[in-house]
């Protein structure tokens, strides 16, 4: 299982939401599809078909707990899989 897979399967399982990478989260979001524009220390995500805009911010090299549930709920809704 690659980096990217092990990261999803960490947010999916609902393994501890503070215990996520900063950069790991960015990057799945973009091997998922998402597009990418950072204004400051805001990462702002989106992508077709999704109505959502995923807004990060780095709290001490981390993803914020909020915001990996915000990811797990538009992963499951939207049913977006990491491809092999």
């Amino acid at each position: 299982m690659g980096k990217y897979a092990k990261v999803y399967e960490h947010i999916i399982t609902r393994r501890s939401d503070s215990n996520v990478p900063f950069y790991d989260l960015c990057s799945l979001l973009t091997r998922l599809g998402f597009e990418r524009r950072v204004l400051g220390d805001h990462h702002i995500f989106t992508m077709e078909g999704v109505e959502e805009i995923i807004n990060l911010q780095p709290q001490k090299g981390m993803g914020k707990a909020y915001q990996v549930k915000q990811i797990r709920e538009l992963l499951l809704k939207y049913k977006l899989r990491m491809e092999d």
